[in-house]
């Protein structure tokens, strides 16, 4: 017999498995906790809620600062869409082409990983 330790979803078990093939009925021992918590599972990420067909996406990872535009602005190329903090620098995030705000998928605060959708533009 052989024992192990396994850890499902944050609970720990103990349990005894027989190496000759012999069948007997399983027995669940109580499930005990673990000594340092479990982190929480993630939420899964929500699907991009960008509604135009230009995507504007960060660059690298940081936390929005400041919104500049809102949907349904006229923005030319270069214009600040928003402004991300990045490593303790404000950087703006501009339109890469003219057109118009579609949707801005970020609030102030929150934290962006690079890549992450911020916005969308209409051309």
């Amino acid at each position: 017999m052989k024992s192990y330790t396994i850890t499902v979803n944050g609970n720990v078990y103990d349990v005894t498995v027989e190496e000759n093939g012999a069948v007997s009925a399983p027995v669940a021992p109580a499930p005990r906790r673990a000594a340092v918590p479990a982190a929480a599972p993630k939420a899964a990420p929500a699907p991009a809620a960008g509604a135009g067909n230009v995507k504007i996406e960060a660059g690298a990872a940081g936390k929005v600062f400041k919104i500049e535009s809102s949907v349904g602005d006229s923005v030319k190329r270069g214009d600040t869409l928003l402004i991300l903090e990045i490593m303790k620098m404000e950087t703006p995030v501009v339109a890469t082409e003219d057109g118009t705000v579609a949707s801005i998928d970020v609030a102030v605060g929150d934290s962006v990983e690079a890549g992450a959708l911020l916005a969308t533009l209409n051309n």
